[in-house]
């Protein structure tokens, strides 16, 4: 037999014949995406049964009473069904989000003052025991004086929030800058970069992804000092929600406060590595 008619042979065989070992691609269909969204919910849906069966059937066989303390989650839905429906919910979630977005649009000024602390030896000494003197203090312990310097009110409320937004984002942009490295700052100096672009083209696009996780995290603890303002000093907002509905024994309504704080910052967080992801597609830490 000649080469040819071997070579004919090899390729004239059917991709059913030994030696092909082909693999068609599988498509997930709409059931194995379903079941890969419940199986993350998986472990969550279990803690919500066992809730259920301690609030609906443990308790009351051991305490009728002790249910008002721990209402099941059939009683949770139900209370947020009507504070949604009479407006009431959405009206206290629109306050907290708006002192949170006003605070947050001061605390940013701490992104040019860490750029100046980590870019600049002389201001980081100037103003670095200030901020490390006043960082420890928590905001919560600012309530009292904050009541006496703007009052109860929405003032009093956004000053604590950017307090707690504040700090994070000024830690994580002086470390950013600080962090980056020397051979960069080197390369645009050969190349004849002024001080002004070096700072806005090489060391502020550097450091935007520990500036990024410093808004990321500084987000978190200003939803959770918002809630601790609202508490004391406001007369609307989640805080003012649950510490209205303890004055009155509601703990279904204040375990909606707190399932609505906690999936509001989760939702906030999802949208802050969203936009991570599509403003520093080149960045790991931006990416996870």
């Amino acid at each position: 037999m000649s080469s040819s008619e071997l070579t004919a042979g090899r390729h004239s065989r059917s991709p059913g014949d030994a030696g092909f070992n082909i693999q068609t691609p599988r498509v997930p269909t709409f059931l194995s995406l379903s079941l890969r969204k419940l199986r993350q919910f998986g472990f969550v849906s279990l803690l919500i049964l066992a809730w259920q069966y301690i609030s609906g059937v443990w308790l009351p066989a051991v305490d009728a009473t002790l249910v008002t303390l721990l209402p099941p989650p059939s009683a949770v839905a139900l209370a947020a069904r009507d504070l949604i429906v009479s407006g009431e919910l959405p009206a206290h979630l629109w306050a907290s989000l708006q002192r949170e977005l006003i605070a947050f649009a001061f605390a940013l000024a701490a992104i040019p003052l860490g750029i100046a602390m980590g870019w600049w030896k002389w201001v980081n000494e100037q103003i670095d025991p200030l901020i490390e003197t006043l960082r420890p203090i928590p905001p919560i312990a600012w309530i009292p004086l904050s009541i006496l310097w703007f009052g109860i009110g929405d003032a009093q409320n956004q000053f604590i929030i950017f307090l707690g937004i504040f700090f994070p984002i000024l830690i994580n942009t002086v470390t950013g800058v600080k962090g980056i490295e020397t051979n960069l700052i080197r390369a645009a100096q050969s190349l004849g970069a002024s001080q002004w672009h070096i700072l806005t083209r090489v060391v502020l696009r550097a450091a935007l992804p520990q500036i990024l996780t410093g808004i990321r995290v500084g987000f978190g603890f200003g939803w959770m000092a918002l809630v601790a303002a609202e508490l004391v000093g406001a007369s609307s907002g989640l805080g003012f929600l649950i510490n209205d509905a303890r004055s009155v024994l509601r703990t279904d309504i204040i375990l909606v406060g707190m399932l609505t704080i906690g999936f509001t910052g989760f939702l906030i967080d999802t949208l802050v590595r969203k936009l991570a992801r599509r403003l520093l597609p080149w960045s790991l830490a931006a990416t996870r």
